[in-house]
């Protein structure tokens, strides 16, 4: 895959919550229930749990032990990215990334399939402008193999014409997702005004036209001159002994010759002349959008940047401001950066129909006005400490951790992210303030608005056309290499050293607390459960929403802008609502319980804020109601679910500007209750002691009144429909297949429709999904199928994108295979592969601790015992082939799909 820009392309979604679109009970989280360096290979300790050396072909290693799962994740980095690109070939470092999992010698691609898949685990890789990063998530007990996988593909690659001709059909399909996305085609034509004559004038993803010319012998002379152990960095972060992994390594890879690695281009930026774009978008809202170049990664402005782009994001800034003064829907401001340069974003939103003028004037007078000042010098101080806090953060997940330690190591030339860390302490107020001027000078600012477009309304019918007979070939077994085969064939039900100590409050609060030591941070995460179609009162639709957004005006006694100081002063971040979090220093623990109990027990609610927050809830959801997003939604879930069902009431700007402060109020004292609240604490803490701070602060919240009932009524099974919604700014068709299937989670068979899943549509190149859609015939770029399973109503979903005269063929392959399930059973080796993905998932659901406490809090919600994971994975290991066959052919109806897509018309 192509990296994406930095995340300001997607935290604008948060802003689309007007609709709430319920899917039965689908959970939150799926548990298991469903530069060359020559010196020599002398090994270094930075810490005890450190380890790093440099081969004598030059390959740099990096092994940073971390005990918080048996996990283990490697990302080995090449040193070469869109930036070393062929003139007129952007994408050719991404193409042969693509090529990378179409086999090498002594490994072939169906054997690399049937790795990826047994492992379980997360096998993928992204190109970026200076880097091309392949990682692997897997058990630690199987760290030598994805160390074998990795070793194999950098001594060789297989780069026959065939095989490119398939995969250039799949990369097609991937460049026509992204020019469907505004916000992407935003990006493109801003790096080619910003960074116009150099390689950063064009992103790694690369065009249709240039993959067209591009040969199978040109991606195989690009790996000849790249991909060598000297222009490489491996870091391998995990439960695992650095010791015994580096003589792994050096076995692997010691013997791989080094190359002499061609010259990189340079780049030589030019000034940036003032320009304004305007697109279109099919955002229900709008945007305006101020960019500005920055230092990048190399630069020893570097840190200051960072530090500038975070004041000027902080809530306490003005221009987050506009969004508490009514003046935009939203306002920050992100950065993204390169090795030589960067890029700076201050964004504010606009309401579908609303001043675009007038808001950019707002944005430009508050980024002048800003400049004219100087930076707060608190905010600096509050940055800084953050920014630190955050190296620490990190550390709380394993593939998060190895992605920064590869950042620092292949972008920032540093040799830890902890070298960050005096970059931060040393930045002072005068140098956020030199590089401000230096950056946010109007006069070399890109700047654009995206107005929202109309795009017509949703078409529905009763049928897709005629279903064609398709035969798929059977897969024949993989013979896998002596190594995995060896290190593969036994599949254990894995034992969690996860204990959490599980204790329940006398107001009825679930507390699970679970010390860990591998950061010195504590992280509590909760959630109130709700279901707002159900608890919002007749004609209060959207009072659920308006709660959920004035939690941000503080609380305990403390307005917004008091109680964002002291989250700072403690280096805390925190969220609240139904689902909130606080993460904090573990020497700051009960202060940050403290305020995340003012937040969610005594929010503040202002009146004036409020108002402001009604208003713009209803433009918001003025320009929701009319977007292809959410009538591509709207239409699925109404030709899924029957008409009055509760889960289809819908928020509209005539409901919400009926709704008053006291309805706010009425509704979070009925709905925010301790007897429905759950509470993980994960982190540097001894579980009395946890318990005690949690119960000083939560242990005085009482109910009133019974619980609610929070269960939806069944559904029956849907009829068979067509919808398609038009979507003026899509090249590419978004297409999804749904249905609702009568199994829940109380039913012995979801486990079989699980494991099924795993074979049709979960197994990466080997689930026959992909293997048919994808690796077979190009017509899509990804595609996955999914169940979603609650305890009265449950769904099954297929997606995909392609091109709209592929939409046919693709559909009708999906239905074809998943009559093969119902024809005849599984291989057994497919059945194996299946369970052995299931059973080395489960220790992964433990890399990080936010998924560690949203698995517990599902199966407190859904009724299940703490360690479901293990009873569920001693389910899976007993099904057999008749059974997954039984069970599709009882639950699941090929011919009664809800068939909705979005973008143009398909034929």
């Amino acid at each position: 895959m192509m990296r994406r820009p930095h995340a300001w392309l997607c935290l604008l979604s948060l802003l689309c919550t007007a609709a709430a679109h319920a899917q039965g009970d689908t959970p939150a989280v799926t548990p298991v229930d469903k530069t060359a360096d020559t010196t020599a290979a002398a090994a270094t300790p930075v810490q005890a749990s450190v380890l790093r050396a440099t081969l004598d072909n030059g390959l740099r290693v990096v092994i940073v032990r971390n005990a918080l799962a048996p996990v283990v994740t490697t990302q080995l980095n090449y040193l070469v990215g869109s930036d070393e690109a062929p003139a007129g070939f952007p994408g050719t470092a991404h193409a042969l990334e693509h090529m990378m999992f179409r086999g090498s010698p002594g490994l072939s691609r169906d054997q690399l399939s049937e790795i990826a898949a047994q492992l379980g685990g997360d096998f993928n890789a992204d190109t970026q402008q200076s880097v091309t990063q392949f990682y692997f998530t897997t058990p630690a007990a199987d760290l030598d193999v994805a160390l074998h996988v990795e070793a194999l593909r950098m001594r060789g690659l297989d780069v026959a014409k065939s095989a490119w001709a398939q995969e250039r059909g799949a990369i097609e399909q991937e460049v026509s997702r992204d020019l469907s996305n505004p916000q992407y085609v935003f990006y493109s034509q801003l790096l080619a005004a910003m960074f116009a004559g150099t390689p950063y004038a064009h992103d790694a993803l690369g065009t249709r036209p240039s993959f067209d010319k591009t040969s199978a012998a040109m991606l195989k002379r690009f790996y000849t001159q790249w991909y060598a152990p000297n222009n490489a960095i491996l870091v391998i972060v995990g439960d695992v002994d650095p010791a015994q992994t580096l003589a792994s390594v050096k076995q692997l890879f010691g013997d791989i010759p080094r190359h002499r690695l061609p010259e990189r281009p340079t780049v030589k930026l030019r000034p940036v002349s003032a320009k304004l774009l305007q697109l279109p978008t099919d955002q229900p809202y709008g945007e305006t959008i101020v960019s500005y170049r920055l230092p990048g990664y190399r630069s020893p402005d570097y840190a200051a940047a960072q530090i500038l782009a975070d004041v000027l994001d902080s809530h306490r800034g003005s221009l987050y401001a506009l969004v508490p003064e009514g003046k935009a829907l939203y306002a920050g401001f992100d950065a993204d950066a390169m090795q030589q340069a960067g890029l700076g974003y201050a964004i504010a939103v606009f309401p579908k129909g609303g001043d675009s003028a007038a808001l950019m004037k707002a944005l430009q007078a508050r980024l002048a006005a800003t400049l004219k000042a100087g930076v707060p010098a608190d905010l600096v101080t509050a940055a800084k400490r953050q920014e630190i806090a955050q190296l620490e953060r990190q550390k709380n997940s394993l593939p998060g951790l190895a992605d920064a330690w590869s950042t620092a190591l292949a972008l920032q030339d540093l040799q830890s992210p902890d070298d960050m860390k005096a970059a931060f302490e040393a930045v002072t107020v005068d140098d956020v303030n030199r590089v401000a001027r230096a950056a946010l000078d109007p006069a070399h600012a890109i700047s654009a608005i995206l107005t929202p477009q109309p795009s017509g309304k949703p078409k529905a019918g009763k049928g897709y056309g005629g279903a064609e007979t398709l035969t798929a070939a059977p897969s024949k077994p993989v013979v896998l290499p002596d190594w995995a085969q060896q290190a593969l064939a036994k599949v254990a039900i894995p034992q969690t050293a996860l204990q959490p100590v599980d204790r329940v409050l006398p107001n009825g609060l679930r507390l699970i607390v679970q010390p860990d030591t591998v950061s010195d941070t504590v992280s509590v995460y909760g959630s109130v459960r709700s279901r707002p179609e159900l608890q919002e009162p007749k004609d209060k639709d959207g009072v659920a929403q308006l709660l959920d957004q004035l939690f941000d005006y503080g609380g305990g006694g403390l307005d917004r802008l008091a109680f964002q100081a002291a989250l700072d002063d403690i280096a805390a971040v925190e969220s609240a609502g139904t689902r909130f979090s606080i993460t904090a220093p573990a020497a700051h623990f009960e202060r940050a319980v403290q305020l995340l109990a003012d937040n969610e027990l005594q929010p503040a609610l202002p009146e004036a804020a409020f108002k402001i927050v009604r208003t713009q809830t209803a433009q918001a959801l003025a320009g929701e109601l009319e977007s292809p997003g959410y009538l591509f939604d709207r239409a699925l879930d109404q030709g899924l679910l029957p008409a009055g069902d509760p889960a289809l009431r819908q928020a509209t700007p005539q409901s919400v500007e009926k709704l008053s402060l006291s309805d706010v109020h009425d509704y979070y004292q009925r709905t925010f209750r301790p007897d429905l609240t759950t509470i993980v604490v994960i982190g540097k803490i001894e579980p009395d002691e946890a318990q005690r701070i949690v119960a000083k602060y939560f242990g005085d919240w009482k109910a009133a009144g019974p619980k609610p009932d929070l269960d939806l009524p069944a559904v029956p099974d849907n009829p068979r429909s067509q919808h398609t919604v038009p979507d003026r700014s899509r090249l590419q068709d978004s297409v999804v297949l749904a249905q609702t299937v009568g199994v829940t989670l109380a039913d012995a068979d979801h486990y079989a429709l699980n494991l099924g899943n795993e074979i049709l549509g979960e197994g990466f190149y080997s689930a026959r999904l992909y293997r048919d859609l994808r690796a077979r015939s190009g017509l899509v770029y990804t595609v996955d199928s999914s169940f979603a399973l609650g305890t009265t109503r449950s769904r099954y979903t297929v997606r995909y994108g392609c091109d709209p005269d592929k939409v046919d063929k693709a559909r009708n392959i999906v239905v074809n295979d998943l009559q093969d399930m119902q024809r005849t059973p599984v291989s057994d080796a497919e059945l194996r592969r299946a369970k052995a993905m299931l059973l080395r998932q489960l220790p992964l659901q433990n890399d990080a601790v936010g998924q560690i406490a949203a698995a517990w809090v599902y199966y407190v919600e859904h009724g299940f015992p703490l360690n479901q994971a293990n009873i569920a994975a001693q389910r899976y290991a007993a099904v057999s082939a008749a059974q997954i066959q039984a069970a599709y052919k009882k639950w699941v109806r090929p011919d009664d799909f809800v068939e909705a897509v979005k973008g143009p018309p398909p034929g």
